[in-house]
């Protein structure tokens, strides 16, 4: 059971961290241009409407069964509501502070990591946070491509349904995907508070 807990919240945490890594670069590309933020914000709700059993299905033939499968579908959804909020934080930065960075000299890349992604943070945090909720879901659906975790405890449940431990294995499983993702959230509001600045919080 613990060992099954470290996968899972292992699994989260690794994915919900490249997923951040890709998210916010494809935000930092497209959100100058309106039309191609608009078609991410669009990819991105759509891309939340596919059902996970569908999207595992369709990448055994590509990853196999096992982990990688696992990691693929999870890091997917998990990129999505980071995205978004990414788009929509790096778009809500006031331009005059922008052109007050230039102004004093600062380059592109420069006044990205020092004036942009620190105002937006807050906003891409709170995506994250979405974000890590979520794939805390969809890492136990992907026991049924053999991932690591506790969707294993739930899936044992429902392939011995009507037998004796069926609905204590089920309830094992549920209860520790709820606890992992009370704890990893908890530990994100910790890490916004000692990543986002007294005066944007205030």
């Amino acid at each position: 059971m613990l060992y099954q807990s470290y996968q899972h919240l292992s699994l989260v945490i690794q994915c919900v961290l490249l997923a951040t890594v890709i998210a916010v670069g494809l935000a930092v590309v497209v959100h100058r241009t309106p039309r191609v933020a608009s078609l991410a914000g669009a990819v991105s709700a759509v891309g939340l409407t596919i059902p996970s059993f569908a999207l595992l299905g369709l990448m055994i033939p590509v990853a196999g069964i096992g982990t990688a499968t696992s990691v693929i579908a999870v890091t997917f959804y998990a990129c999505l509501p980071i995205l978004r909020n990414a788009v929509v934080g790096l778009a809500g930065v006031d331009t005059t502070l922008i052109e007050s960075a230039r102004g004093m000299g600062m380059g592109a890349i420069r006044t990205l990591l020092r004036i942009e992604l620190p105002l937006a943070w807050p906003v891409i945090l709170a995506g994250v946070r979405v974000s890590a909720q979520m794939s805390m879901g969809i890492a136990a659906i992907a026991a049924y491509v053999l991932g690591p975790g506790l969707g294993s405890f739930i899936f044992t449940g429902l392939t011995q349904i009507g037998g004796k431990n069926a609905l204590n294995s089920a309830l094992v499983g549920t209860i520790g995907v709820v606890l992992l993702a009370l704890i990893l959230d908890a530990m994100l509001l910790l890490v916004g508070r000692l990543t986002t600045s007294r005066g944007i919080r205030a």
